[in-house]
């Protein structure tokens, strides 16, 4: 028979994995860029070219977070420069063309149920990137790494 606390451990592990493979309902909706900072040097970093770091940073996009079935999220991001969809299951891998055109090995997962870690692994020569997306009530921020430079991006919660 196994000691009460390893049975406890184990039932308290279970708890958080459940909690954790799924994330709160807080994240779905439509979210409006409205804050950027230092997203121009960001896409610099990539080695994205001047006129679409131009137009990147006039850009206003609003990202749409919805559930389909069997548990793929998917991230619509549209702006007046174009219109992307990733559809993705938290913690599996996935082929991603980035609005900046980098092909990509992606995965994301779910760090907090409010917060979601979006690993993109560049091919060809392309450059490894990181975004955490912390979603509350009525914002969502988004914190980009590339090498050491770092951008954050807030969205308002759209009706």
């Amino acid at each position: 028979m196994k000691p009460l606390s390893e049975v406890a451990s184990q039932s308290n592990q279970t708890v958080k994995e459940a909690i954790m493979s799924q994330p709160d309902s807080v994240i779905y909706g439509k979210w409006q860029l409205f804050q950027s900072e230092n997203f121009e040097n960001f896409m610099s970093r990539l080695g994205v070219s001047y006129l679409v770091r131009k137009l990147g940073n006039k850009s206003t996009p609003v990202v749409t977070v919805s559930k389909g079935d069997d548990d793929v999220l998917s991230f619509k991001q549209e702006s007046l420069v174009s219109t992307s969809e990733i559809k993705f299951k938290l913690g599996e891998q996935f082929d991603e063309k980035s609005a900046d055109g980098r092909q990509l090995k992606s995965t994301q997962s779910l760090v907090a149920p409010n917060s979601i870690k979006h690993e993109m692994l560049g091919t060809n020569g392309g450059k490894d990137s990181v975004c955490i997306r912390t979603f509350f009530a009525e914002q969502m921020t988004c914190v980009c790494t590339v090498e050491d430079v770092e951008t954050t991006r807030t969205y308002k919660k759209i009706p």
